[in-house]
């Protein structure tokens, strides 16, 4: 917010100074001197104190700028993920490297970018299970996406590997339920308690292939505009954060618009 608002009221004496020298001499600028000279400098300060009385008198204009920011923002960063949506079709819905849950034969994926430490994925994900179950036709596709931490590193690795022992989906819901921090040791004793050979575990966790997996991952967050996790991908529509259930089901009801 406070960096916000220097650039932006320093946006605004640079347009004011330069729309004073403008105006200085015969409707023109007429020598480099004249637009960097005392009187130059002294028109910026006056400006800048006009625009500083301006901003306290009508504080409202402040909201306007960072909404309007945002707006533009918004705009930017969904024309980037609806282009690489289209592109990535593939890699986002038929990586056979990556972990499928709810119906496999769903007619609607949501495509899952989440971090086993982040607070706000643990929120969504009861959501979408609880949204998915009550659906019956749709498809989830988990693609891990540690960015908070070496134990979501290892999280996301061990996770990864427990599909050889077709313990996936149970040990990502208790690793998504559990509350508290984890390490390398929590996390294989969550893995024992999902019912997973953690010895074989361990050493499955070793595959080079599964690093090259999250790093795949990596590169497509980038190209969404991922900025976070959770992020989603449902249909055509790129969502970042968390979401509730209403919002769910609707995307889940305009992604089967689309198809139709």
């Amino acid at each position: 917010m406070r960096s916000f608002l220097i650039a932006l009221f320093g946006g605004l004496i640079a347009v004011g100074a330069v729309a004073a020298v403008q105006l200085t001499g015969p409707g023109r600028i007429a020598s480099s001197e004249a637009a960097t000279g005392p009187s130059a400098a002294g028109d910026k300060a006056a400006i800048g104190k006009i625009v500083r009385e301006y901003i306290l008198a009508n504080p409202e204009v402040l909201v306007e700028a960072m909404q309007e920011l945002e707006r533009k923002q918004d705009s930017q960063r969904d024309s980037v993920a609806q282009k690489a949506i289209k592109q990535y079709q593939q890699e986002l819905l038929h990586d056979a490297d990556s972990p499928i849950a709810g119906n496999p034969d769903g007619d609607v994926t949501i495509v899952e970018f989440s971090d086993y430490q982040c607070p706000y994925c643990k929120r969504a994900h009861a959501t979408v299970l609880s949204e998915v179950a009550a659906d019956g036709k749709v498809r989830i596709v988990y693609k891990d996406l540690p960015i908070l931490g070496e134990a979501s590193r290892i999280a996301a690795l061990a996770a990864l590997a427990s599909r050889a022992q077709g313990k996936h989906d149970t040990f990502h819901n208790a690793l998504m339920d559990f509350k508290g921090p984890i390490d390398r040791a929590k996390i294989l004793e969550i893995a024992a308690s999902a019912g997973i050979d953690v010895p074989r575990l361990e050493q499955d966790m070793q595959d080079p292939k599964l690093k090259a997996i999250i790093d795949r991952n990596m590169t497509l967050a980038t190209a969404l505009g991922v900025r976070g996790t959770p992020a989603f991908v449902i249909g055509n529509q790129f969502v970042p954060g968390a979401i509730d259930a209403d919002a769910l089901r609707q995307l889940i009801t305009d992604a089967r618009k689309e198809r139709s």
